[in-house]
């Protein structure tokens, strides 16, 4: 299987970020923001938090490909030292090595470098060659030699012998893996399909974000229309509390009805108060889903004018297409069949620690001669090598290794069956509550008008003596809890339906170059999946 790097997401809405133009400008100050919902949707793509992170997460990851290819191509590094010494210690060590004690002189070699042995730097993982061909391993402090050892304490000690003190080395060197057992083959393709991962739970987000925004937005206008809803009955009982003082003025009406009138405006001014407060906390709700900044509006000021309707919308599908719809295109189960391809990727980069390494390396080296006064007087040579390790036996540390792979494979197997699971509980959830905020509204609707009509009889009848005012009272509340349900169907309808694009994967589209391996009109299940190497190279192309 080959997924393309360049993956290219092309989100349905997308047109409406040119609609929505100044409808996303941030701050403005001079009156709320008109707001649609295909602009709401266009400003969550740009500025919600969950969104940007998760494309954060795609650069990340395309960081760890870059890094773990760089483990197959070859390094080169530049270094250079230089270095200079006290003459006591050179001559100390001089004389040492030539047999005859002297002050200050050291019994055994230590760490530290020397100009007779220079310290040239070791780039791992290959062995440092000598990088001077030209000079001997432990070259004499004199340009002509000693003629005999009974002569080398008169030239270690007298004061006409040269010492160098100052060393400099400059050095290129070239390192390429040629073997690693296959690691870095499987590290680059587990790398490259967790990028896929990541962009399909990047497709997740956004669908969630769509969802969120959709259940906000139709939130605020059902809260809008409760409003209406309790000023017109609160203005229905003052125009009854109105009624009953004149009647009771007029001497027709006892003073208990103008007190009734009263306590039942009083108890239904609360519910108008608490249907503005939640009208704009859901505006806030909104503009946080959003990302758009709110500190700077004035207390009890609504951010946006949202403009829309509470339609009923049909989802498009029956409950069994639907179903088989999420297993084959929603986003998180196709992240969770790459998580189980990745884990069949990282068993054999764990194998890889049965096999050998193998690695060269070559270079250049440039430094000083120390047979000579003038530190312009270079020497310069080339070296190459080769290191090659097998780990004959690691304590069975390999074999751990593996052994917690293949469990870790067996447990994404068993994640995705229960992620399945959980999809079709989903769609079937959002399904029944389609068909009861359907079957909800249509109820409602047919309650409105009978209360209504109830309303409109109480009234005449009180006005023609034949009724009482708590009949109108009772038909007034009765009229406003209708309506009440209606709008509270109309909005569970709305959040469902958006709850079933977003299972189904229908809220967004995109174009994806993803091999599914998976054949979604049977039962989905990992436990037919062949870990043989041929299937394995033809998924990749």
């Amino acid at each position: 299987m080959k997924c393309s790097p360049l993956f290219v997401l092309t989100i349905a809405l997308a047109g409406t970020l040119l609609l929505a133009g100044e409808a996303v400008s941030p701050f403005e100050k001079a009156g709320p923001m008109t707001l649609t919902l295909d602009s709401a949707v266009a400003m969550a793509l740009c500025q919600n938090p969950a969104i940007l992170n998760a494309r954060q997460e795609i650069e990340r990851i395309r960081g760890q490909i870059i890094e773990v290819r760089s483990q197959a191509l070859p390094h080169i590094v530049l270094t250079a030292n230089y270095q200079q010494q006290d003459r006591n210690l050179i001559t100390g060590q001089s004389a040492a090595g030539a047999g005859i004690p002297q002050r200050g002189a050291r019994s055994s070699p230590t760490p530290s470098p020397t100009p007779i042995v220079p310290a040239t730097p070791t780039p791992t993982p290959t062995p440092t060659p000598t990088p001077t061909p030209g000079v001997s391993p432990t070259p004499s402090v004199t340009p002509t030699p000693s003629p005999s050892p009974s002569a080398a304490p008169k030239a270690s000690a007298s004061p006409n012998v040269f010492v160098q003190d100052k060393t400099w080395q400059v050095t290129v060197q070239a390192t390429q893996l040629l073997y690693s057992g296959g690691s870095v083959r499987a590290g680059l393709c587990m790398a490259k399909l967790t990028q896929d991962s990541a962009f399909f739970r990047l497709i997740d987000t956004i669908n969630t974000v769509i969802s969120t925004v959709r259940t906000q937005f139709y939130q605020v206008l059902v809260n809008r229309a409760l409003i209406k809803v309790q000023e017109e009955s609160v203005g229905l009982l003052r125009s009854q509390l109105q009624d009953q003082k004149a009647r009771f003025e007029a001497g027709t009406v006892p003073r208990f009805n103008v007190l009734q009138a009263e306590v039942a405006l009083a108890n239904a001014i609360p519910n108008l108060i608490q249907a503005r407060n939640n009208y704009h906390i859901s505006q806030l709700q909104l503009a946080k889903t959003l990302g758009y900044e709110t500190c700077h509006l004035p207390a009890q000021r609504e951010p946006f004018n949202v403009i829309g309707e509470l339609t009923i919308p049909e989802a498009g599908m029956d409950l069994a297409c639907a179903l088989q719809v999420a297993r084959q295109c929603n986003p998180s189960l196709k992240a969770q069949r790459l998580n189980i391809l990745v884990e069949v990727q990282d068993i054999l980069l764990q194998k890889a620690g049965y096999k050998p390494t193998l690695s060269a390396n070559s270079g250049y080296t440039i430094e000083n001669n120390r047979l000579s006064k003038d530190l312009g007087d270079v020497v310069n040579g080339w070296f190459f090598g080769v290191q090659g390790s097998w780990a004959i036996f690691d304590g069975f540390e390999t074999w751990g290794k593996v052994k917690q792979a293949k469990a870790r494979l067996e447990e994404a197997k068993i994640n995705y069956e229960n992620a399945v699971q959980q999809i079709d509980l989903e769609v079937q959830q959002a399904w029944a509550n389609l068909l009861q905020a359907k079957e909800t509204i249509s109820s409602g609707q047919a309650t409105v008008q009978q209360a209504t009509e109830a309303v409109r009889l109480a009234r005449e009848r009180l006005a023609a003596g034949a009724g009482t005012q708590l009949d109108v009272l009772n038909a007034t509340v009765q009229l406003t809890q209708a309506q009440n349900t209606e709008l509270q169907a109309r909005n569970s309808y709305n959040a469902a339906l958006a709850e079933f694009d977003r299972v189904t994967a229908t809220c967004s589209k995109y174009h994806e170059t993803f091999a599914d391996p998976v054949n979604v009109k049977n039962r989905i299940k990992f436990s037919d999946l062949k870990l043989r190497k041929k299937q394995d190279k033809q998924d990749r192309q």
